[in-house]
């Protein structure tokens, strides 16, 4: 248990407990029947919005009713974990998380959300995509492919926020 403590000690340490906090309690709230019902479900009938409104972009003629993004030639439900809250929960908690400027989070955590809801809703798309061109491969692609790739995305997101964010406040 020492080395706990002396790990707890060092910057690392320190960021890893906060980090750890921070997610766990957005994760919290996030669970809770009020949150899921107010905000998350609004939000990801939003994201069905968005994927329906660039769909028509594309000339596919869809629509929404309720999380159900539809055209007459697929359909798909975007459910609570497709929306990519899980992406920006980590992405956020790791900005709130890191010894930089309030100012810097703030910028971090807004361009951050805009950047992971832009890349989830071209994974909505193209999985809507490929649920109409090779059906066979939708389930690989949204559990396998999809789901990673949005994670990695917030990661290296994250790693680009710290990289210009660290640099910047050792300079001054």
């Amino acid at each position: 248990m020492n080395w706990i403590r002396t790990f707890l000690a060092t910057p690392a340490g320190r960021f890893v407990a906060r980090y750890v906090a921070v997610l766990s309690l957005g994760f919290l709230i996030l669970a809770l029947r009020p949150v899921n019902d107010h905000i998350v479900n609004p939000y990801t009938t939003f994201v069905a919005h968005e994927s329906r409104v660039v769909l028509n972009l594309f000339g596919e003629d869809s629509k929404v009713v309720g999380q159900v993004l539809t055209s007459r030639r697929f359909s798909v439900t975007i459910f609570n974990g497709c929306n990519g809250l899980e992406a920006i929960l980590i992405f956020v908690s790791a900005v709130l998380a890191f010894p930089a400027p309030w100012r810097s989070k703030l910028l971090g955590v807004v361009l951050g959300f805009v950047a992971i809801q832009i890349f989830n809703v071209v994974r909505v798309v193209s999985l809507f995509y490929v649920g109409i061109l090779r059906p066979q491969w939708f389930n690989v692609s949204h559990v396998l492919v999809w789901q990673s790739l949005v994670i990695v995305f917030g990661v290296v997101l994250w790693l680009v926020w710290v990289r210009r964010y660290a640099f910047e406040k050792i300079d001054h």
